[in-house]
């Protein structure tokens, strides 16, 4: 007779059997997500602004460079900072983090001036330069951040609350997630994108209290024989070399980066796609209905709080979509949550409709919520007692890959197949019979002008008219001495005089004609390829591993079912201490 059956446990007293350094390390994730994700919802728009709209001025392309070089720093230090955490105690490695992280937000909150500053010294690119040094500063504190609070989790927690741990991490944390969007919408206002900023510092000081008061350092599991010796730089060759002795981590760590891909280009180039593509007006009124400071002046939702649905869900839905899925194998339920996020992925950036959008923001979130935490949960049990936050340092890595890939493809391709701007200075040669030196000529025609400019000519304007009032405008400004956005203000007023007052309806009427003649969407379709090998892989990865597994499994129970009489000789003979093979169990799917 079988008498092995556990007893049911309910929700509530699984989630209450968690301990206080769980939920600790959970509010510091708050915290830190609140102003990461606050400045992440803003900084792909404040990047691309022109100076007219206060912010950089970059090129898609550079934009997404900065992302990449960020992604390498944030996802690849913790393969090493996780085993320092280790070693020196993870309440070190968090003060080193917040510290950096506030330098890199004040450094962002400044980029502007001190990118001024250089460049009146001779500086060239100074404006890209200035914020890929604050986001690298971001970037390593994060990258020191994340272990020892990964490494909480995976110690407060064991094989039968591993699930509901990281599901309940995963939407506590999301809090911050959900409520960042929300606060930098208001904020930011139209262009007061500093304020973001220095709130991000704010917040990341306030980690300090809970830190100190709170949180209490985990007790340390006895190193390996040989570890106790290794001074910093035996730990960092230790932490590269132990990642290598598991070729089956290696690659399911690779095929998982295609979904890390998909997720950090929805954070960090759907911003600007929703911003000059999706008309999102039919969805103001839901909005502006909770804050009228979420919604711009011309009437469209403001991206970061289209984004905002997102993390929105997963507060909503995370614990119960973990729930449901807690007795799946994990690699089908990985597989099961790809292949949902996929589909979202791609329609979020195939439609021009507001509320389309949304729901396909919604469908890429239950993906993401089947998926994510159930990588974290598969790499926290199979990682070695005395080497959590390590492992969980390595589960960075294919964060790394996709976020890194998506970026430095995403924003390239952005440039040759969405640019807006781009498309229609060509749009307006090869359809309305604008001149290419005007059409080309960005002095003349400035970016934050082009799209009145067609619509203009779209409702029957003649173009060689237009030009010849653009020019003989230009011919009465007395250019000496103008610059910076005295000059772009003063050319947003020759343009003013020349078109008139332009209809939002036609621009809209304008931006429809080059998605027809262009198919922008045709980025995210690409991206989405991406996804669909990482689907593909995960399902060859686990019909290539599971008789190994199987098998791997049935040694584990016969080696259980020895405990017993195993332990019962252990007492007899006064033996005492675990198992030296912690390294040998293998993965729990």
């Amino acid at each position: 007779m079988e008498t092995n059956t556990e007893p049911r446990t309910s929700l509530i007293s699984q989630l209450r059997s968690l301990p206080p350094n769980f939920w600790f390390a959970n509010f510091m994730e708050i915290l830190e997500r609140l102003a990461f994700f606050g400045v992440r919802a803003v900084a792909p728009l404040y990047l691309v602004k022109e100076a007219y709209d206060g912010g950089l001025g970059l090129t898609q392309t550079q934009k997404g460079d900065i992302f990449a070089i960020w992604a390498l720093v944030q996802c690849l230090v913790p393969m090493v900072s996780g085993g320092y955490a280790e070693r020196y105690g993870y309440r070190k490695s968090l003060v080193v983090a917040f510290l950096l992280n506030i330098v890199g937000y004040l450094g962002m909150a400044n980029s502007r001036e001190i990118a001024a500053s250089l460049t009146a010294s001779g500086w060239t690119n100074a404006n890209y330069l200035v914020f890929l040094t604050a986001a690298c500063l971001i970037g390593l504190g994060t990258a020191i951040f994340k272990p020892p609070v990964h490494g909480t989790v995976a110690k407060t927690t064991d094989e039968k609350t591993s699930s509901l741990g990281w599901g309940t991490f995963y939407w506590v944390v999301n809090i911050g997630g959900a409520l960042a969007p929300m606060c930098a919408a208001q904020l930011r206002g139209e262009t007061d994108w500093d304020r973001v900023f220095y709130a991000a510092a704010i917040v990341t000081a306030c980690n300090f209290v809970p830190l100190f008061l709170l949180y209490k350092e985990p007790e340390k599991d006895p190193p390996a024989e040989g570890e106790a010796e290794k001074g910093p730089f035996g730990t960092f060759v230790a932490s590269l070399v132990t990642i290598f002795k598991d070729l089956r981590l290696i690659v399911f760590l690779a095929i998982f980066s295609c979904f890390w891909l998909m997720f950090m280009q929805l954070w960090d180039l759907l911003p600007n796609f929703l911003d000059e593509w999706v008309d999102t007006s039919d969805l103001a009124g839901l909005f502006g209905a909770i804050s009228s400071g979420w919604v711009l002046e011309n009437g469209q939702v403001k991206p970061e709080m289209m984004i905002n649905i997102n993390p929105m869900s997963i507060i909503l839905l995370v614990i119960g979509v973990s729930w449901v899925i807690r007795k799946l194998n994990k690699i089908v339920a990985m597989v099961l949550g790809m292949l949902i996020a996929l589909v979202g992925f791609v329609g979020a950036g195939s439609t021009q409709v507001g509320i389309i959008c949304a729901l396909m923001i919604l469908v890429f979130s239950i993906g993401e919520m089947a998926c994510s935490p159930t990588f974290s949960a598969y790499i926290g049990l199979i990682a070695p007692k005395d080497k959590k936050a390590l492992y969980m340092g390595y589960s960075n890595i294919p964060f790394a890959i996709g976020w890194f890939l998506g970026n430095a493809i995403g924003g390239r391709l952005y440039d040759a197949l969405a640019n807006k701007t781009r498309l229609a200075r060509k749009f307006m040669v090869d359809h309305l019979g604008l001149s290419p030196d005007l059409a080309v000529n960005k002095e003349l025609l400035p970016d934050p002008e082009v799209m009145q400019t067609m619509a203009h000519l779209q409702n029957g304007a003649d173009p060689a008219a237009f030009e010849a009032s653009v020019r003989a405008s230009w011919q009465t400004v007395q250019w000496a001495g103008l610059a910076g956005e005295e000059k772009t203000a003063r050319v947003h007023e020759i343009y003013s005089q020349v078109l008139g007052q332009v209809d939002p309806a036609s621009v809209q009427h304008a931006t429809r004609a080059l998605w027809d003649a262009y198919h922008p969407y045709m980025v995210w379709i690409y991206l989405g390829l991406m996804g669909l090998v990482g689907i593909v892989g995960m399902i060859i990865f686990y019909f290539a591993t599971r008789k190994d597994l199987e098998q791997e499994a049935a040694a584990e129970e016969a080696a259980q079912a020895a405990e017993p009489e195993a332990a019962a000789q252990q007492a007899a003979e006064g033996e005492h201490g675990e198992q030296a093979a912690d390294d040998d169990l293998p993965p729990v799917i």
